[in-house]
């Protein structure tokens, strides 16, 4: 099985922590140069310090930048993509705030849609000639599970999640006589900051206990446990590797067994 990325360049979004983090480490483990984009220098420095190095000539970087905003996403990626084609790209950045979709407001909705989509087609756009003149491009979406079941109380990341992975699917068609795929990675309950944030709003929400809700959750997966951020990461660095050529357009639940749909 052909796993080498060397020579490869992966951008990472939200690279700086949770499983954008552990995605950027196994590429690099795999052999890609690698580059980190997210908000903060201080968390990308110390993301950037830990990344592997398999041989002598692997270079690994970082961008630091807001995905809401959009020009100087697309400049600084742009530029980045210039000096070093980009074949491998890693879309992740934080879930919306929680609650009901009835409650949200029209600006919610928008800043998700700014967030996520369009970021996602700004730095599509940026990286794709790199692909082309590669004949070598994978795209990786990082969503979630919602995209299979909407998840309670996230009325907002549910519908953003589906306009991403309906995106991706468009995607995949129009691409792959180029060589590139598109699919989507769907987490189940990770442990990361973002399900930290899931149980301290559901906690306030309902008076309950954030051990409490801990093991509402855990009685919904069978595998009885949450994922650690490095299991995500194992299957996004397949979908990159030459071995998963012909994997396109698909959605891949790794919940643990938690996702009761096909």
């Amino acid at each position: 099985m052909n796993l080498d990325l060397t020579g490869k360049h992966a951008l990472v979004c939200g690279g700086s922590q949770g499983i954008g983090r552990a995605a950027a480490i196994e590429l690099a483990a795999l052999g890609a140069d690698v580059t980190l984009l997210a908000r903060s220098r201080e968390a990308l420095d110390a993301a950037l310090a830990i990344l592997p190095k398999t041989h002598a000539t692997q270079q690994h970087a970082t961008i630091a930048t807001d995905m809401r905003e959009h020009a100087e996403l697309r400049a600084k990626v742009e530029a980045t993509a210039n000096a070093h084609p980009i074949q491998i790209l890693v879309n992740n950045s934080g879930g919306p705030p929680g609650g009901p979709a009835n409650a949200a407001t029209p600006d919610e909705f928008r800043n998700a849609f700014e967030q996520h989509l369009v970021a996602a087609q700004v730095i599509l756009q940026a990286v794709l000639p790199g692909m082309k003149a590669s004949a070598y491009g994978r795209i990786v979406n990082v969503i979630s599970i919602s995209v299979k079941e909407p998840i309670r109380d996230l009325g907002v990341s549910n519908t953003v999640r589906w306009a991403v992975a309906s995106w991706a699917k468009t995607l995949a068609s129009e691409l792959a006589s180029h060589g590139i795929t598109v699919n989507n990675v769907l987490p189940g309950y990770t442990q990361t900051q973002r399900l930290e944030q899931i149980l301290a709003d559901r906690s306030k929400a309902t008076g309950k206990s954030s051990a409490e809700i801990k093991q509402a959750i855990l009685a919904t997966v069978p595998a009885g446990r949450f994922a650690k951020p490095a299991e995500i990461a194992n299957v996004i660095a397949f979908l990159a590797t030459p071995a998963a050529a012909f994997v396109n357009g698909v959605n891949i639940p790794v919940d643990g067994g938690r996702t009761l749909s096909l």
